[in-house]
């Protein structure tokens, strides 16, 4: 019986020793390949195609660069129409793809958005709330759900110009409440994005928005913040009716 009982704790014991190195192997989860790193430089285009209706048509297109604007790691198109539901309400449905050149696990994504936006104006002063739920579909990891929240405010500069520049000032909360196919520091809590910039109008459909973006990302080893600048373009195109 004695016997028996030593070999059962020794066989137990090797187990567990041969269990060790076969967990270490485990493969950990990537991260995300949307995180910036270092100095980086983001470039934005919007289009907006104005319908009847309260509606429009809303395009973007993005480049993102980073380790000193020397290396482009994310690209992406998106577009989609937005309803103006209520004069200080506005919901749209996105559709969004993206490309990861150069990562070696990720190579595209395909992503679904919604986008629910309020703001109301009082005097020069524009505050703004963005919710923005997004489904994500990686190519070789499984799809995730995320909440952005964004509140921030716009100010419009008392400037006697024929168009005045707006200050933009948000700081933008990113929540992953269920599965996440990406390293994190085991928080929902996974990005927080603080940006300031001032929207320029060049004429009464054309503007540009230099901006300045602190990204911060929830990693195991702690939160990693790099710094971005960006320039953003904003463009209206009228509609001709007959």
């Amino acid at each position: 019986m004695t016997t028996r009982l030593i070999i059962c704790v020794l066989a137990l014991q090797c187990g567990c020793f041969l269990a060790i190195p076969a967990r270490a192997q485990q493969h950990p989860e990537p991260e995300d390949p949307e995180d910036d790193k270092k100095i980086g430089l983001w470039l934005d285009q919007g289009i907006s195609t104005p319908f009847s209706g309260n509606k429009s048509l809303d395009v973007e297109f993005h480049e993102r660069l980073d380790e000193g604007a020397s290396n482009l790691y994310e690209y992406f198109a998106q577009g989609g129409m937005a309803f103006r539901v209520r004069p200080w309400f506005m919901l749209i449905p996105i559709y969004r793809y993206q490309r990861f050149p150069g990562n070696p696990g990720i190579a595209y994504e395909n992503r679904l958005q919604l986008n629910l936006t309020m703001s109301t104006s009082r005097g020069p002063w524009k505050p703004i709330l963005r919710t923005l739920i997004e489904e994500r579909f990686p190519d070789d990891r499984p799809a995730s759900a995320r909440f952005r929240f964004r509140p921030g405010v716009e100010y419009t500069l008392p400037l006697r110009t024929a168009w005045r520049p707006e200050v933009v000032v948000n700081n933008e909360f990113f929540l992953v409440p269920w599965n996440n196919p990406f390293a994190n520091g085991g928080s929902s809590y996974t990005q927080n994005r603080f940006q300031i910039g001032v929207r320029l109008p060049v004429t009464d459909s054309f503007s540009v928005r230099p901006y300045y973006l602190l990204q911060s990302v929830n990693l195991p080893t702690g939160w990693d913040t790099n710094e971005i600048v960006g320039i953003s373009l904003a463009m209206k195109i009228q509609r001709k009716t007959n």
